[in-house]
Order: structure tokens, then C-alpha cells, then sequence
């Protein structure tokens, strides 16, 4: 086999609800399941959305994080586990760091931090400089590792100010994400000259939004990156759109893919160990 990769799992994310597709896992116990059926099928971590228990709108709220992690480190103890601090609903610095205040065994290892504001198709996700910054500042005090979300090669060069800046500190993991309207485009120059200019020390997956999601895990899995994949970003299995994904479904895609490719799933331990992170089993976070 050749190295192996990063499959970073993202079930939920924020914007598919059930009237779009019944397989989006919403409520704590889906997700769990979800996850623990990913982790089943080999993923090396999860990104993770929390839901609302009554509306199951997104929500920012530890108590909420606190239970999906809870469940999921019950029987998957080594997975990392990365929690989302996305400013496409929740604009204060107190909501978006709300879940970073979990702790012991209910502490994430990841925080997802986007590195510049910037338009979907309707709405705006608002990362002002004062808050990256201050998200940075928060999880390198407790030792949670920045997962850095790329859309635009200027949000790299943001990164690198950030490492100047003593905010954020190597290694690196970012996922570098195409195919948003108002963003890089999935074409081979864009994701070629993002992969350039990452500094030192990175690990990096590709991610495509709707139909580009296929085209960019594999050409990730063809050229030595990550795979980000689940139905945050693509609720279809195919690009006629006639078939609604399972995440499991979408996962043994890329498994056969990643086989085909010579290429086997990293494992949470090796990826824990790559990116200093403690050893789980009780123990979270960066050492």
C-alpha cells in the first residue's frame, strides 16, 4: 500500500434537514450511530454539527456537543473527534466558543476554524479578523488543534499571518474545500495552487460541494491528500441526482476508490500521533 490518508467525516453539517433527505442524522442518537458505523467502515476522524433536540436547527450549545461526543467515545474512544465553530448562524464570540469549554473526556481534539468570510448560494458565513483570531487564541490555550477550512488560496495566506502571529503552530491539518459559487472552483489549477502554497508541516483534504464532491475525493485519493466526505457536503449519490446518499454509502465509495488507488484509511492513532495529539482513551486535545 501507499501512504495512507486522512478520511475526515462530516454526517450532519448544517444545512440538510430531513424534508431534504431522511438519511442526514439530526437527532444526538443518529449521529452517534451514525459515527460509530462510520467508524466501523474506517474513518481516521468526524467532523461534527450539532443539532437542536426540538428543531433540529443548528446549535452552538456545549450541552448538545457534549452528548454526541459523549456517545461516540463510549465505544469509539480513539477516534478524533473535531467540532464545528462555523459563523453561518451564530455571530458572538461567547456562542461560537461555547462547545471549546467542554473538558476530561468530553474535550474535543479539533475546532474547525474558517480563515475569511464568504458567500454560499443564500447565505454569508462572517469570520471576522478579530474573531479567527480570538477562536485561535481560545483553542491554543486548551490545547484543541485548529482543523484550518480553506475556500480561496488568500484564506492560506491568512493561515500563514495566523502562524506569524503565533496564533496557530504546526503541524497543520486543512481541508481545502471547492466548487462553493463564490469560492475556488473543482478544477485541477485551483486545487493545484492551493496544495503549493500550504506552509510546512500540513496535512491536507480535498472536499467538493454538490456533484464536486465525487471528482475532488478522487482526485485526492489519486494524488496522495485526504478525503473530506459525508452528507454536509453532498446530500446525492449520484450526479443525475436521482438517489439520495446514505453516509455509509458514501464512505465505501471511497474506500473502493482509496483501494483501487493503492491507498489505505489512516488510523486514528497513527493520525493522533501525526498532529501531537493525545492518545484518547480518556486523554484529548494536543500535548
Amino acid at each position: 500500500m501507499n501512504e495512507s490518508f486522512i478520511l475526515n467525516f462530516t454526517p450532519t453539517g448544517m444545512i440538510p434537514t430531513k424534508e431534504m433527505t431522511p438519511y442526514v442524522p439530526v437527532s444526538v442518537s443518529e449521529i452517534v450511530d451514525n459515527v460509530l458505523e462510520a467508524n466501523d467502515i474506517g474513518i481516521t476522524m468526524v467532523h461534527l454539527h450539532a443539532r437542536d433536540p426540538i428543531t433540529h436547527v443548528p446549535t452552538y450549545k456545549k450541552e448538545e456537543y457534549a452528548k454526541i461526543i459523549e456517545g461516540i467515545r463510549k465505544h469509539a474512544p480513539e477516534l478524533v473527534i473535531c467540532i464545528s465553530l462555523s459563523g453561518r448562524d451564530f455571530g458572538e464570540l461567547e456562542q461560537r466558543g461555547d462547545p471549546l469549554l467542554l473538558e476530561d473526556e468530553l474535550k474535543p481534539d479539533m475546532g474547525s476554524l474558517t480563515l475569511s468570510s464568504l458567500n454560499f448560494n443564500k447565505t454569508a458565513s462572517v469570520n471576522a479578523p478579530d474573531m479567527i483570531m480570538s477562536l485561535a487564541n481560545m483553542m491554543m490555550e486548551k490545547g484543541i488543534v485548529p482543523e484550518l477550512e480553506v475556500f480561496d488560496i488568500g484564506m492560506i495566506n491568512y493561515a500563514k499571518y495566523l502562524e506569524k502571529k503565533g496564533l496557530i503552530t504546526p503541524p497543520y491539518y486543512f481541508n481545502l474545500l471547492f466548487g462553493n459559487i463564490a469560492c475556488s472552483q473543482a478544477n485541477l489549477l485551483h486545487a493545484g495552487v492551493m496544495i503549493n502554497d500550504l506552509p510546512k508541516d500540513s496535512f491536507w483534504s480535498l472536499a467538493g460541494i454538490g456533484n464536486e464532491q465525487l471528482k475532488m475525493n478522487s482526485l485526492s485519493l489519486a494524488f496522495g491528500g485526504g478525503v473530506r466526505v459525508g452528507i454536509e457536503d453532498n446530500i446525492w449519490y449520484d450526479s443525475a441526482r436521482t438517489k439520495l446518499a446514505k453516509n455509509s454509502e458514501l464512505l465505501e465509495r471511497v474506500h473502493v476508490i482509496a483501494q483501487a488507488n493503492e491507498r489505505n484509511v489512516m488510523s486514528p492513532k497513527t493520525f493522533r500521533k501525526k498532529m501531537n495529539l493525545q492518545i484518547g482513551n480518556g486523554k484529548y486535545g494536543r500535548l
